[in-house]
């Protein structure tokens, strides 16, 4: 079985500057090759492979353009990943399963130093504190005997290496024997997902929205004021006509930009981790099946008035790391009809209120007279549901 463990770094001066160079190249050669297959293509109406294009490159390119002999005096390997990177994105597109590929930018963290076990005899060393990666050497880990330290029970194959709002990580594919899969109770859960509360279960639990809390508020609220910094910054630039003025304002843009970069991602790790712990609660009651909506999020984003409070939940995230779990745990994850109106429907008799407005958080049945709590009543039809389908 193969897992994914990450966790962050520190790097010395010395590696940084290696894991800055190399993503540098990385990132240049991954808008070389799409603007070289661009360019072939409007001129001969053709695809370069990947592999191609790595030959080519090695082989003609930069034996005819020393000047690009900088490319080679970086990991081989990080710059043959790009390649097929970029390869893969430009497959996806002609398969109709994304657009065309971006060009990476330099003030995006999409590129990453990539490293792999490069013979079958050798083993990346890993120990409690620190990794042992290609090309940097020893790196000391912030967090103690996270990744597994036993080479015999548990192989490294691949990794990378990230940097992210002046931070850097570490990810590496770690082969392992396959988890027991525990007994399971004869029991459901039905999670209905919301913006009041994030989620209200069918076993009576619920999660409340961790951004109405005020460490997340005032956050938020320090995010506001730095962007108003930064906005200045650029404005006064724009009027600046000394070269000194604007190096120095340039310098000062750099600054405030890692401060916005660092108080989202922050603010980006705080829910990420309130999800994580969501879904172990989840998962440790061992439920036979857990049933979730099968939601439109990206029609429910169109709402200019609630966009943005659906886009700090992080729904999807949520299903593709319950989903994960689910089948690491032997859990059946069942996903209801988009349609369901398992908001109308009453638990007690059955009856359907469709005049049900989002503002009535009492559910009161019109036929039984059966009240709760609206998205309670909602958790338990979805529990019980039997039109699904199984993710």
């Amino acid at each position: 079985m193969l897992r994914a463990y990450k966790t962050e770094i520190f790097p010395t001066s010395e590696q940084k500057q290696i894991i800055h160079r190399t993503i540098g190249v990385c990132r240049f050669v991954y808008n070389f090759y799409l603007s070289h297959n661009k360019e072939i293509y409007e001129k001969e109406e053709r695809f370069v492979s990947g592999y191609d294009f790595s030959k080519w490159l090695n082989n003609e390119y930069l034996m005819q353009n020393p000047e690009f002999s900088w490319i080679k005096k970086v990991s081989s390997k990080s710059v043959k990943q790009s390649i097929m990177n970029a390869d893969r994105a430009f497959r996806n597109f002609f398969n109709h399963k994304a657009g065309f590929p971006n060009w990476k930018k330099k003030s995006e963290f999409d590129v990453k130093m990539y490293f792999v076990k490069t013979d079958r005899k050798v083993i990346i060393p890993c120990e409690r504190h620190r990794i042992k990666i290609p090309m940097l050497g020893w790196v000391r880990l912030k967090e103690k005997g996270y990744i597994p330290t036993n080479s015999r029970t548990h192989i490294i194959k691949n990794g990378s290496v990230s940097m992210k709002a002046g931070r850097y990580y570490v990810s590496v594919l770690v082969e392992e024997a396959e988890m027991e899969k525990p007994v399971l109770n004869d029991f459901g859960i039905g999670i209905d997902l919301g913006i009041k509360d994030f989620a209200v279960c069918s076993n009576g639990r619920t999660f409340k929205n961790i951004n109405k809390t005020a460490h997340i508020r005032k956050l938020e609220k320090s995010l506001k004021r730095q962007q108003r910094k930064l906005s200045r910054k650029y404005e006064s630039l724009k009027k600046l006509t000394n070269n000194l003025k604007g190096a120095a304002t340039r310098q000062n843009i750099r600054k405030q930009k890692l401060k916005v970069q660092k108080l989202h991602h922050r603010l980006d790790c705080i829910r990420t981790d309130y999800i994580n712990k969501v879904i172990s609660e989840l998962v440790k009651a061992k439920p036979a099946w857990i049933t979730l909506e099968n939601l439109n999020i990206s029609g429910m984003m169109k709402n200019r008035h609630l966009s943005k409070a659906i886009a700090k939940q992080k729904f999807f995230e949520f299903r593709t790391k319950i989903t994960a779990k689910c089948k690491e745990y032997g859990i059946e994850l069942r996903l209801a009809d988009r349609f369901y109106p398992s908001s109308k429907i009453c638990h007690n008799c059955g009856y359907i209120k469709s005049d049900l407005k989002l503002s009535d958080r009492i559910y009161c049945c019109n036929n039984c007279g059966y009240i709760a709590d609206r998205d309670f009543n909602a958790s338990i039809n979805l529990k019980d549901c039997l039109t699904y389908q199984t993710a």
